[in-house]
């Protein structure tokens, strides 16, 4: 589970994107990260009511009154549906119990989407499994482990890229899957000519947290993908105040997303 808020509309706010830390590891061991129980549970508490239709929507463990679409991504969705003319096997890697599956599904239905598969850390993969999981939604600790169930179709990766300790290692193994495509959404660039490594702390009414984020270089960051795909096009992101986000109370950062295809596709 990877999460976003925007800070832009309190300057001085203690919450947001701060610094520019050069070690990960040493950043990581001084916060608390993903693995805290407390955001699980609220995040699973949330969704389930989601499930039992007793709330709309949620993102980010909060709960809203309405659905706010997707809509760049049900495009890119319907868009590569049409392109193989069949339903969709889909990765959502960092999908947390389900966000954007719940968000989208009444949209989407088994004529685009085939099977929604999970690939999230071990203790949400337990709780997905538990009480989320069904014919349609699956859950997996690795892309690999999904891959020896089902071929997939479509990688999703919404938030999530920015929260790896590594990211770059894994946009080059993850070019190397040759997906026929790969959609980045709600992903975190910045105005700065290479990344930039920040703290993220979380206001306490979504919950406490703190940890490490990114802001990448947007060149670097699509460089891995260059040679395989081509970049139909990009957007930027649904959420409200996502377009430009503080880093350090400067508007120098923002959201967002690219829908890739292989290049084979249209050779």
């Amino acid at each position: 589970m990877f999460k976003l808020f925007s800070s832009s509309k309190s300057k001085k706010s203690p919450y947001g994107w701060f610094g520019n830390y050069s070690n990960w590891d040493d950043l990581m061991n001084s916060v608390d990260g993903y693995s805290s129980v407390n955001i699980l549970n609220k995040t699973k508490d949330a969704l389930l009511q989601v499930k039992e239709g007793t709330a709309v929507y949620e993102r980010d463990s909060v709960l809203f009154d309405q659905i706010i679409h997707p809509f760049p991504l049900l495009t890119c969705l319907f868009k590569s549906a049409a392109t193989l003319k069949r339903p969709l096997h889909i990765i959502d890697f960092g999908g947390s119990l389900g966000s954007t599956y719940f968000q989208t599904k009444h949209l989407l239905g088994n004529d685009i989407c085939a099977s929604w598969n999970i690939v999230e850390q071990e203790h949400y993969v337990a709780a997905g499994k538990e009480h989320f999981e069904d014919d349609h939604l699956k859950f997996f600790s690795s892309i690999e482990a999904c891959l020896q169930v089902q071929k997939i179709d479509l990688i999703l990766l919404s938030g999530s890229v920015q929260y790896l300790p590594e990211p770059h290692l894994f946009l080059e193994k993850l070019a190397g899957y040759n997906f026929d495509f790969i959609v980045f959404d709600r992903t975190a660039f910045h105005q700065g000519k290479q990344d930039r490594l920040t703290l993220q702390i979380v206001p306490p009414e979504i919950y406490k947290a703190a940890y490490p984020a990114w802001f990448f270089h947007e060149e670097s960051f699509l460089n891995h993908f260059i040679s395989d795909y081509t970049i139909m096009c990009d957007f930027t992101s649904y959420v409200a105040g996502e377009s430009l986000m503080d880093i350090d109370h400067q508007p120098v950062g923002y959201d967002k997303g690219f829908y890739l295809v292989q290049k084979s596709r249209y050779a």
